[in-house]
């Protein structure tokens, strides 16, 4: 680790401390002044290896980028062009700030008879920022963790989609409630609004900086075209990227795979996996995402982008701990199932985990699969074959 970097952690955990901040920035003020974005990536990940959690980082992250601020947003860096990943990202950003500042009168004028309507409007148009979130969780990150291990670090920014979510969540449901509380909605509603602006700064101050100095022109271009399987929040979408994978198909013909029970080709496995409503994980026994499936209704997005992930940076920090847990139970024998059901977006949702083990019970990975079932629950009686149509 360089100087540079201890120095700049001792910094943090000084104000994470709550230690005397002038003193702090005086002291440290020669390492500060020459942070990158990049560094500040790899002390965050150096202090999520000491061991504190992205939630409790979020606590005093904002105090740290008001320091650097200045600094950062004098670093060069080369800005995206037109048809690139990431000038999509950032126009993205760009209409979410328009759509902020332009309900703010209306916030202001909270008074007005219609203002839980417009709110109500406004909650619904924010949401579709999601569709960014996903991308940088599903592509983004993905790929820059393959190039650093300190890009591990991103948990934190992760942390901050998920409280964002909640934020959506606490106020739609404030909103659907008979006795609606419009103070409780406006003080979330203006948690929303820093987090937001602060989740944007983070982004064009870090991430895309950082960013471009470690993806090359082959992963922007693999990027943008995995973008196309989510929605463009708030533009227009671009058009779609020319790709060939018509090579990679035709080298795939008359392959096939032998078993006691029958023969398949390549193309007919490809095509069993993705016509069954369910959503397939596959992470082998290095903890490494190896395959998911593509139905036409996918529950949860996948980006090839994941292939080759470790499985815990694929999930919310919060959950890590469970995913670990059920990883561990597998690899010991102790468990060799493991099920939940969640209610997500008018659906009932049912997620099961298996052990996979070859034929001398070796652990060889784990299979998720997730099925919407709220059909299935509410069948009654028979419908027996004839009655098809």
């Amino acid at each position: 680790m360089e100087d540079k970097h201890k120095k700049l952690i001792e910094y943090c955990q000084g104000i994470y401390k709550k230690e005397n901040g002038k003193e702090l920035y005086d002291k440290y003020i020669g390492y500060i002044e020459k942070i990158t974005p990049q560094d500040l990536v790899f002390i965050e990940n150096e202090q999520l290896k000491m061991g504190m959690s992205a939630s409790e980082m979020l606590t005093y992250v904002d105090k740290l980028i008001n320091v650097f601020y200045k600094y950062l947003s004098k670093y060069p860096w080369e800005r995206p062009k037109d048809g690139e990943f990431l000038y999509y990202l950032i126009k993205e950003n760009n209409e979410l700030v328009k759509r902020l500042e332009k309900f703010k009168p209306v916030i202001k004028d909270n008074a007005s008879l219609n203002f839980k309507d417009k709110l109500s409007e406004f909650i619904e148009e924010i949401q579709l920022y999601n569709e960014h979130i996903l991308k940088l969780e599903n592509i983004l990150f993905p790929y820059m963790e393959k190039k650093k291990e300190q890009f591990n670090g991103f948990k934190i920014m992760w942390a901050l989609h998920d409280k964002i979510r909640f934020q959506i969540k606490e106020l739609k449901r404030i909103l659907k409630e008979p006795s609606y509380d419009k103070k409780e909605a406006i003080k979330i509603l203006g948690k929303l609004y820093f987090g937001l602006y602060g989740l944007v700064q983070k982004q064009e101050l870090i991430l895309f900086p950082a960013a471009t100095e470690v993806l090359n022109e082959t992963d922007l271009n693999q990027m943008h075209i995995q973008s196309f399987d989510y929605e463009f929040s708030y533009i227009d979408k671009p058009k779609y990227p020319i790709q060939g994978h018509e090579k990679q198909e035709d080298a795939n013909k008359g392959i096939f795979l032998a078993t006691s029970t029958g023969n398949l080709t390549i193309e007919q496995i490809k095509a069993i996996l993705d016509i069954v409503p369910l959503d397939m994980t596959l992470v082998d026994e290095n903890d490494k995402v190896a395959y998911f499936s593509k139905p036409v209704d996918r529950l949860f997005p996948r980006s090839p982008a994941v292939i080759g992930r470790d499985v815990r940076n694929c999930h919310p920090p919060d959950s890590v701990h469970i995913v670990e847990d059920i990883l561990l139970s597998f690899k010991s024998g102790k468990e060799e199932k493991a099920e939940f059901w969640i209610k997500l977006k008018g659906m009932f949702i049912y997620i099961q985990y298996f052990a996979l083990r070859d034929k001398n019970g070796r652990y060889i990975g784990t299979l998720e699969l997730s099925q919407e079932v709220s059909k299935i629950r509410e069948l009654k009686g028979e419908r027996r074959l004839l009655e098809w149509r």
